[in-house]
């Protein structure tokens, strides 16, 4: 909880390239930290979310292994986590909270020790061959354009058909900005039932709003309006592109683990921080970002590739940007060639390529788990 934020943070501050450098297997020490876990009701639609997110990236398949750190009387007690999901605690899952251990300096001397006991064990990892049906990808665009629609989601949602075809699992989300766009969806689902989850879910976002005085249509952002885009439909119909054509297996609440291979929806807000930590709890273990007027983000333990929608964007943060959609408009490159080249990456970066949000230690502070209800 926020309480042991800075906790964590120093526990992981400990190991420094120096240390990590012995375990070669290891790519680095994390905090995921958040600003929530108290001041919440201890059985609302906010508290499953939460605990959902943290235990999601707990058995992440990117995660070797784990410390949890409380304060002790937060709302989200980690004995309860423990006991809702029935996880044991072991050489590679450790949990502690500061009041049981007397203090912030003790806490952060016993964490350390910890995670320098977990890191040989951490180091055993080693790659081996998989088929691409165990790639999980989250398809996210953030900072769109006019571009969007017409160069890097159409490209992605390709993209995600050749890795559906090879048995693998998409996962689109951002529930706002799909909306007026639902139906584009629902004539996928492979089954009545879960059409429906969709549109249940459009309901209580009309809901949400409202009872919040908020509205479903406050899309698009100024960045999005500098951009070209004038509506939430300009929106949604391009991003609802990066789903594809194959049939929608199934529909998903925010950081609910993703069962069924192929296309998916999982619920969230726009807000991409938010959306992509539920994606990743979900089992995302990569993230594809289209991007029109830019983006500088990471999203540990999630390797995160960036694909820019227009040429002059590629030229501008050549840093930042992985793949150059723009090459559609710019040099008449079929967007189905662009989206075999977002599936090679996808292949890459899962056998060890880094991208460049990681190649610039971006992930560290994206964790944002979606606050939901009232803070009392």
């Amino acid at each position: 909880m926020n309480c042991s934020a800075t906790a964590a943070h120093k526990i992981a501050a400990a190991f420094g390239p120096e240390e990590l450098a012995a375990y070669p297997n290891v790519d680095g020490v994390a905090a995921f930290v958040h600003g929530t876990g108290c001041g919440m009701a201890g059985a609302d639609e906010g508290f499953g979310a939460l605990q959902r997110v943290m235990w999601g990236f707990a058995k992440h398949p990117n995660v070797a292994a784990v410390l949890m750190v409380g304060l002790g009387c937060e709302v989200n007690q980690i004995d309860w986590l423990l006991e809702a999901y029935g996880i044991e605690k072991g050489p590679r899952f450790q949990a502690m909270n500061i009041q049981d251990v007397a203090g912030l300096r003790k806490t952060v001397e016993l964490g350390i020790d910890k995670v320098r006991a977990m890191l040989p064990l951490a180091n055993e990892a080693r790659r081996k061959p998989c088929p691409a049906s165990e790639l999980m990808v989250a398809l996210q665009c953030g900072g769109s354009d006019a571009w969007s629609g017409i160069t890097a989601n159409p490209a992605f949602g390709h993209a995600c058909d050749l890795l559906v075809a090879q048995g693998g699992t998409g996962v689109l989300a951002e529930t706002p900005e799909i909306y007026g766009a639902e139906h584009l969806l629902t004539r996928r689902a492979v089954t009545p039932e879960v059409g429906q989850r969709l549109v249940d879910r459009i309901l209580w976002w009309e809901d949400y709003t409202a009872r919040n005085k908020g509205s479903m249509d406050n899309n698009p952002s100024p960045g999005n309006k500098k951009g070209g885009l004038t509506t939430i439909l300009d929106k949604s119909l391009g991003a609802a592109a990066k789903g594809g054509t194959t049939p929608l297996t199934g529909v998903y609440k925010y950081a609910e683990p993703v069962t069924a291979p192929g296309f998916a929806f999982m619920d969230s807000p726009g807000y991409d921080p938010a959306s992509v930590t539920g994606q990743i709890a979900s089992g995302c273990n990569l993230v594809v970002f289209t991007t029109g007027r830019g983006s500088a983000a990471g999203y540990k333990p999630s390797p995160c590739i960036k694909v820019a929608t227009n040429a002059e964007l590629y030229q501008r943060m050549p840093e930042d940007m992985d793949i150059n959609a723009g090459q559609i408009i710019t040099e008449g490159v079929a967007v189905e060639e662009i989206g075999r080249e977002i599936c090679d990456i996808l292949l890459r970066v899962a056998s060890g390529e880094v991208t460049k949000s990681e190649a610039q230690g971006l992930g560290d502070y994206e964790f944002a788990p979606w606050q939901i209800g009232a803070v009392m």
